[in-house]
């Protein structure tokens, strides 16, 4: 299986990198920075130099062609202001989504955030982000050529994975390790049963697979 994952040198997106290559897939990130490419060979991943600020729908299709996958894992970051707020968090993503429907990858997964939401209140920076990312995850649920799947984990941490979760349509605020999101994720690439729904993640009772499969239906 190969999978590109936007926001390839991110910090789940890393994660997530060494579980899908340590398992024998085929995975490229997409990154803005040339100097970011040894992480991502490390972690087994062909780096793919593109900035989705810039990039145009043509070219982004282009590295995303032939793939079986693709991740939205790409972040403005907490220290950019609201500008790269719409430009990243919502227009890279509507670009990502633009590029997969052309070229022919219907399993997409969009990481989002908790709160997310297109009439989010307010006007402090995170406002702002919420609203980019509702109206990022708003699209991606009206193309009907992907296989959508929205991740929404709760507080992100970096303390170890304990593999426990709870993963569903709405599971209250709580934390997550980044380790658990990066698990919860190549499970869900690998689980199309779950297409055309948005779940929210924070650390719980059940084994990964168990809850992925619980959503799915399984």
């Amino acid at each position: 299986m190969r999978t590109v994952i936007a926001g390839g040198h991110g910090q789940i997106a890393l994660r997530l990198e060494r579980l899908l290559t340590a398992r024998g897939d085929e995975v490229a990130g997409i990154i803005r920075k040339a100097e970011q490419a040894d992480d991502l060979r490390e972690a087994g991943a062909e780096p793919v130099v593109l900035d989705l600020e810039s990039a145009s729908v043509d070219e982004v299709a282009e590295r995303l062609r032939g793939s079986d996958a693709a991740v939205f894992a790409a972040g403005a970051g907490p220290g950019s202001g609201a500008a790269r707020k719409d430009t990243v968090d919502k227009a890279a993503a509507v670009l990502f989504a633009d590029a997969a429907v052309r070229a022919g990858v219907r399993r997409f997964v969009i990481v989002s955030s908790m709160g997310a939401d297109p009439e989010h209140k307010g006007d402090e920076i995170f406002d702002v982000y919420l609203r980019a990312k509702g109206e990022a995850d708003a699209y991606v649920r009206g193309l009907d050529a992907l296989d959508w799947t929205i991740l929404r984990p709760g507080q992100l941490t970096d303390d170890a994975g304990t593999g426990l979760v709870r993963l569903e349509a709405h599971t209250g605020r709580g934390p997550i390790p980044r380790d658990d999101v990066a698990t919860v994720l190549a499970e869900l690439v690998d689980t199309p049963a779950t297409a055309g729904l948005t779940l929210e993640l924070i650390s719980g009772p059940a084994p990964v697979s168990v809850a992925v499969k619980s959503v799915a239906g399984n």
